[in-house]
């Protein structure tokens, strides 16, 4: 028999309401011991408030006589009723929008991709995913604004797509930021090496790992505050930094003279060519992810039609200032063959071109200044790590497609069983105390470094399929709350230039620079795996959930355009 909920069902769910009335204790007999009036319990209100919040309909996402039949309408109605609490403001979903993911990526990381390219690749790749990553927030824009629902672009996936790729790409996200933690726990220590601390490493660890999952347990207003400070401080820092990279290019460092495009000519602009370019275009898409926050945030916004379109048109910004010119000025100040640049199993925080920049012009005591501000960008990166993977896990669990106790959500607003699975890995963090440091945070990196691609391929495709739906249906442009200014077009634009990055980087993989000289077919499968791991991730993903549930592509006539659609919001806030 079908398990199907009809529309009208879950119309209904929506409007139900259940009463319960317990009949008072009808007990004669006095207890030996009475609580004083007026006495407290101490921690009584923090205990209950992880308790579960009000009770909800669920409906059954997976259904038929095997339970593996998935109901795509139940699937939207629990991610459009997820009881995530609404508590963002428009000025937090502004910084988690331009500084929410500047950190490891563009303060170290930027230094292998330096030395690999050369400052002309760096900053072509950089211009690149930073137009690409402008179709893609603009793209989800469109769809997060009309339908702020849990789990964001996963839900997208699954609603607009296929419900496979909504699984595979969910876990992929998912998967992107719970490994992205420890890294940027790891990377936050090893910044304080710069300083010669006597701070054991653990103590190190176990201090910022605690100082996270603090922040995430204190609720998602709390969240958005910090990182609302942190961005500050983040971005202040980078525009001081340019205005200092361009006083030390003119010559007035102390010891480095003028010294304006000296690098371009010698060592020179390119590093290896073709390959060099290539080489680069994963980190520098490893420094912008985090952008797409701002969409997964919409689900506990209080009034996306207002905030989430502001936010969006700060990306621009974020990208033609805070990295783009960053990374122009890095060029300018650093040759790619100074020895001091990040390399391969290298996580020396002194590796950083912003610091190596300070230094090499002889001003004293900013580049301990710059290493301060590394340390609470890659902390502030973990802190959103701990956000982006906690509320796609909840989505996927209410749309049947993880565990459901993962989509416990307590009284305050918070997936504390998420919470949870997210602390468990960020111990990750310690193998910075092991012999292994160098390569666990290759690998680390490995597991995130093409994450990114899919997730952002896989919102411009759902935004063209929701723009083709929208128009099949009969619904006019006109009626969306928020239009994106470049369309569908963008979106194939997006789409296209993300499938050539990643065939580009199987090249590189496949055929790197300089050959595979005496290696082993081991060494050259474990580098190979080292720059796509999470190529066969998502297959693994895709194919078993396809195998195992027989989904189909969703067509155009039956995308669901009605449940969680933001008709209406109040003023409110």
């Amino acid at each position: 028999m079908s398990q199907d909920l009809k529309m009208d069902d879950l119309s209904s769910m929506e409007t139900s309401h259940t009463t319960k009335i317990q009949s008072g204790s009808t007990a004669t007999v006095t207890p030996l011991l009475k609580r004083p009036e007026g006495a407290k319990v101490f921690g009584s209100k923090v205990f209950d408030s992880f308790r579960s919040g009000p009770k909800r309909e669920v409906a059954p996402a997976l259904g038929g006589d095997n339970g593996r039949v998935f109901n795509a309408e139940a699937a939207a109605f629990n991610t459009a009723h997820a009881p995530l609490a609404r508590r963002l403001k428009g000025r937090h979903l502004q910084m988690i929008a331009i500084g929410g993911s500047i950190g490891t990526g563009l303060f170290i990381g930027s230094g292998q991709a330096l030395a690999q390219g050369g400052p002309a690749s760096l900053l072509i790749a950089y211009i690149l995913i930073g137009g690409v990553l402008f179709c893609t927030v603009q793209a989800l824009g469109e769809m997060a604004v009309s339908f702020p629902v849990a789990g964001s672009f996963s839900a997208f996936a699954t609603r607009f797509i296929d419900p496979a790729w909504g699984f595979a790409s969910g876990w992929n996200y998912a998967m992107q930021w719970l490994f992205v933690m420890p890294l940027e726990v790891m990377a936050a220590a090893i910044t304080l090496e710069f300083w010669d601390l006597p701070i054991p490493g653990w103590a190190s660890i176990t201090v910022f790992l605690a100082l996270i999952i603090t922040i995430n347990l204190s609720g998602v207003k709390f969240y958005g505050e910090a990182e609302y400070c942190f961005s500050i401080m983040k971005v202040t820092a980078v525009i001081g930094f340019i205005i200092l990279g361009v006083v030390i290019n003119c010559g007035g460092g102390p010891d480095s003279g003028y010294i304006g495009g000296q690098y371009w000519a010698d060592p020179g602009a390119f590093n290896d060519g073709i390959k060099g370019f290539c080489n680069i275009l994963i980190t520098a898409a490893f420094s912008f992810s985090g952008t797409e926050l701002v969409g997964l945030a919409a689900a506990e916004t209080h009034n996306p039609s207002r905030s989430l379109p502001t936010a969006i048109k700060q990306v621009f910004w974020r990208i033609a200032i805070f990295y783009i010119i960053s990374i122009g000025v890095v060029g300018l100040l650093v040759p790619y063959t100074d020895t001091d640049l990040l390399g391969r199993n290298d996580v020396d925080s002194k590796s950083s071109p912003f610091i190596i920049a300070i230094r090499s012009a002889g001003i004293q005591g900013l580049d301990s200044v710059m290493n301060a501000v590394v340390m609470i960008s890659v902390l502030s990166v973990a802190n959103s790590s701990m956000y982006g993977a906690t509320r796609t896990l909840a989505a996927l669990a209410e749309q049947g497609q993880a565990p459901r106790i993962l989509a416990y959500v307590d009284r305050k607003g918070r997936p504390l069983v998420s919470i949870l699975l997210a602390s468990c890995i960020g111990l990750l963090a310690y193998l910075y105390v092991s012999p292994i440091q160098g390569p666990a945070f290759t690998w680390l990196l490995a597991l995130s470094g093409l994450s990114s691609i899919f997730t952002w391929a896989s919102i411009c495709y759902a935004h063209i399929q929701f723009r083709r739906a929208w128009v099949s249906q009969g619904q006019p442009l006109s009626s969306l709350i928020y239009r994106s200014p470049i369309g569908s077009l963008g979106s194939y634009v997006g789409l296209i230039s993300l499938i050539l990055i990643l065939v580009a980087q199987f090249w590189v993989a496949i055929f790197p620079s300089g050959g595979y000289n005496d290696e082993t077919v081991s060494e050259r499968l474990n580098d190979f795996f080292e720059l796509c791991l999470a190529l066969p991730v998502v297959l693994i993903f895709y194919v078993g959930y396809k195998w195992g549930y027989k989904t189909k592509w969703v067509h155009l006539k039956d995308v669901d355009l009605r449940t969680g659609r933001n008709e209406f919001e109040s003023e409110w806030g």
